[in-house]
């Protein structure tokens, strides 16, 4: 089993899963340049047996496994990073916590039960587990729109992806409405339950938000949230561009906080020093 707490004065033992994948293959390069990070296992279902050296063109005998679970049983690591897919990313959290394991979850698809469910599993074993969209623009977005919701009772979400992203809402997209969702729900002069027609047209409501997905070729993946207000409009917008480098220096610093965590904590912005909002 793997021990909670990493050992001191040693690196800290990262196990990438979905090391193929966009994020996972630059993500696995930043990795192996930091000398306090050690990439010490690695999961891709197309690149299992193989090593992370054979995979990605790099320098590292790491043997890539077939699934977390494998992973698991075999390596020895204090933290797993999951960008795998939303179909994965709930049993691999859930697992890699049974194990003793934080993890820092960069995939979607887990749904706020699931997450209520996960944190006290988490907070039973003494684990942390950190998930939210990792690039730090995003979580100043989040925090903004966090903070307008405080003088502005009316709002919906749209949220941008490639018309191959299999999720929808994105996890993003939930997350902040979770956050809105305590100070909501969203004024409506007429709830979208009561308007005559089609109701599907006015998206979907998570947690007392509206909120619309948007899945077309050509598209990056990003996020805005509309307020509105008598006379006035704000709109708070994020885009990710299309390279994965905007995630990569918010899952480091993750991988590197998480394990001071326990219980299941939502978004970046919660290991930020952000004290002037």
């Amino acid at each position: 089993m793997n021990p909670i707490a990493p050992p001191s004065n040693h690196p800290l033992r990262v196990c990438v899963a979905g090391v193929t994948g966009d994020v996972g293959r630059p993500l696995t390069a930043a990795i192996l340049a930091e000398p306090d990070l050690l990439l010490s296992s690695a999961v891709a279902r197309n690149a299992a047996g193989r090593s992370v050296g054979q995979s990605l063109d790099c320098c590292c005998d790491v043997e890539v496994r077939p699934s977390v679970a494998e992973a698991l049983s075999k390596d020895r690591f204090d933290v797993l990073v999951d960008y795998t897919s939303a179909t994965a990313a709930f049993e691999n959290v859930r697992g890699a916590i049974a194990d003793g394991v934080h993890v820092v979850v960069g995939s979607s698809g887990i749904t706020a039960e699931q997450f209520d469910g996960l944190d006290r599993e988490a907070t039973a074993r003494g684990v942390g587990v950190l998930h939210g969209n990792f690039a730090v623009t995003a979580a100043l977005a989040q925090v903004f729109a966090t903070c307008a919701a405080r003088y502005i009772k009316s709002w919906e979400i749209i949220e941008y992806a490639h018309d191959d992203k299999i999720d929808a809402i994105s996890g993003t997209a939930r997350e902040l409405a979770s956050r809105l969702a305590k100070l909501g729900p969203s004024e409506h002069a007429i709830a979208p339950d009561d308007l005559v027609g089609d109701g599907r047209s006015r998206g979907a409501t998570v947690q007392g938000t509206q909120v619309h997905a948007l899945r077309l070729p050509g598209m990056v993946f990003g996020f805005e949230i509309i307020f509105g207000r008598a006379h006035e409009r704000l709109t708070i917008r994020h885009d990710a561009g299309s390279h994965a480098e905007p995630f990569i220096e918010g899952t480091l610093l993750a991988v590197r906080k998480v394990t001071n965590l326990v219980g299941v904590h939502r978004g970046l912005d919660s290991i930020l020093d952000l004290k002037s909002t």
